[in-house]
């Protein structure tokens, strides 16, 4: 059975931020007139620098959609995120590809890019495919030539940091392939099950484990108009052309004005099997909070892992799952299927990190 959500209480006292409490102007004064909307900014856990600069935005008076889209920039801009844009982790090839999706709720026009190489902004490129193709999904080279041929600049994505990472996981594959770690370089044969990485290269592994992964924004502003985007370089040393759920509009991504906006990091192909973005959006449009929704698809994702390599002794989930979501009326909520995960917000007056709900807890 599953375990109990903890702040399950506190969330749904949460949920509504506090209408009545000041709206605080981007000089942190109190608004004379404020909005007749209260506008909100959700994230992932590595989102807190996007949702500040997001609210910033919306203060000002720019939409939803510009403001999530620039929020999102500064984790693609950042080499040391090493899930998102520039400085991503590659494929097993060594090639970073670059994954991204947005998503207007005003018009539920969308746009996505996927397999994107030399372009650092895939969120950016998103947009163009919304705003100026007849399309929704671009991806691979014909994506890179769209890019290019709209002035965005081609460059290398593989940082230092992001190279050496990719060797010591060539290096540590296998000890029957025939790359070599120093310590195999230095004697003959193979360690017997399997190669040890070099203290440098542990230290650069163990660094992996600490980043966050593809970053999820989504956003109400002034005007009570709803956008979301989610951008990332993908499972790292994936088979070159893997596409995970963020470029995937109802899957990664979802949004409409009407309802609410669901985004998500964590596993994809969990992910895609249930149309996760959609369907919180859904549960919210049937009454749920989006913290019960989140959590709804979160138990549907658990029934349909079947595969025993992703199982534990408890048939739970090995992998983590997390969805982000807003409504309409400015209530949030987050959920993944395992604690210790959180998520940002911005309620107007602050951007602050937060735990979410789950499924199960960690030993």
């Amino acid at each position: 059975m599953m375990e109990s959500v903890s702040r399950r209480s506190f969330l749904q006292h949460s949920l509504k931020v506090g209408a009545a409490s000041a709206l605080l102007g981007p000089d942190g004064s109190a608004l004379a007139n404020p909005p007749a909307f209260r506008p909100i900014v959700i994230a992932s856990g590595n989102g807190l620098r996007a949702v500040a600069k997001a609210m910033e935005l919306i203060k000002s008076g720019r939409s939803a959609l510009d403001a999530v889209i620039a929020g999102v920039n500064i984790n693609e801009d950042d080499p040391e995120d090493m899930s998102v844009g520039y400085g991503g982790l590659p494929n097993e090839d060594g090639e970073v590809e670059l994954d991204a999706s947005v998503m207007d709720g005003l018009t539920c026009r969308a746009g996505a890019v996927g397999g994107l190489k030399h372009i650092k902004n895939p969120s950016k490129v998103a947009r163009m495919v919304m705003e100026r193709t007849d399309h929704i999904f671009l991806c691979g080279e014909g994506a890179l030539r769209f890019a290019l041929a709209h002035g965005f600049q081609k460059e290398n994505l593989l940082t230092e940091k992001a190279r050496k990472a990719w060797l010591a996981w060539k290096e540590a594959m296998s000890s029957n392939d025939n790359w070599l770690n120093e310590d195999q370089a230095a004697v003959e044969g193979a360690a017997p099950n399997g190669k040890r990485v070099s203290a440098h290269d542990e230290q650069t592994l163990q660094a992996l484990l600490r980043t966050y992964g593809t970053i999820n924004c989504c956003a109400i502003d002034l005007k009570g108009n709803l956008a979301g985007v989610t951008t990332t370089s993908g499972l790292s040393w994936k088979i070159a052309g893997r596409l995970g759920d963020s470029p995937i509009i109802g899957a990664g991504l979802y949004v409409d004005n009407e309802v609410g906006a669901a985004g998500s990091t964590g596993r994809g192909e969990a992910n895609i099997k249930v149309c996760g973005g959609h369907t919180v959006v859904e549960n919210m449009r049937r009454g749920m909070t989006p913290e019960q929704a989140c959590l709804e698809v979160l138990e549907r994702v658990v029934k349909t892992t079947k595969e025993k390599r992703l199982l534990d002794e408890r048939k739970r989930p090995k992998f983590n799952l997390h969805f982000y979501a807003i409504n309409r009326q400015g209530e949030f909520g987050s959920a993944a299927l395992w604690s210790e995960a959180t998520f940002s917000l911005h309620d107007g007056q602050a951007a602050k990190s937060m735990a979410s709900a789950y499924l199960f807890k960690k030993s």
